[in-house]
Parts: C-alpha cells; sequence; structure tokens
C-alpha cells in the first residue's frame, strides 16, 4: 500500500516545488482544486505515465482519497514514487487552505 501525508505536509511539499497531481474528473476539479496541481483522472492514469516525472515523489490528490491511494499503488508499481494525500481536497477546503476554481487546466 502507497505511503500517505496529510494536507499539512503537502503544503510543505508544495513549498518545495512538489509535483501533485488530481485523479478527480474535471467536473470535480473545475469546482474546487489545489492551486498549481495537474489534472490527470484516474482512468487516464495508464496512458499519461511518459508524462510524470520519474526521477522525483509525485504527491497525488482526489476528492478524499480513496482513488489517490488506488493511483499511487498503480504508480508505485510502475517504478514512480507516488504518495497519496489523505483526505484529499475536502481536507484541503476544510482545512482553509487556499484553493481555486474553474477550468485552469
Amino acid at each position: 500500500m502507497a505511503d500517505e501525508i496529510t494536507v499539512d505536509q503537502l503544503v510543505l511539499e508544495r513549498e518545495r516545488g512538489a509535483t501533485v497531481i488530481d485523479v478527480r474528473e474535471v467536473d470535480e476539479y473545475i469546482a474546487a482544486h489545489v492551486p498549481g496541481v495537474r489534472l490527470v483522472p484516474l482512468g487516464t492514469i495508464p496512458d499519461a505515465l511518459d508524462a510524470l516525472p520519474r526521477d522525483e515523489t509525485v504527491y497525488i490528490i482526489c476528492h478524499s482519497g480513496a482513488r489517490s491511494l488506488r493511483a499511487a499503488d498503480f504508480l508505485n508499481a510502475q517504478g514512480f514514487d507516488a504518495v497519496s494525500v489523505a483526505g484529499g481536497t475536502s481536507a484541503w477546503v476544510q482545512r482553509g487552505l487556499d484553493y481555486a476554481t474553474g477550468d485552469d487546466r
């Protein structure tokens, strides 16, 4: 099972320039997302492997943490260093952290 971090830990990782992948669907992303994340819906992860960095940890976020854990497990099996964000975007928003809306992909 993939490692997990909290949204508070993700704040620190983002300050260090971490790559964050949002695996939700487009409509979920438009409603609210962590600023600066890259949208790669869960169903498209296998097609996006060549576009993901293999030389750094990739942080995976979804709505609550279930899809991101599945995506991180899959990516780890493909040789990536992927970590899931526990609680997902809902925890990020509930924590009062800044979030973006709209389609800024």
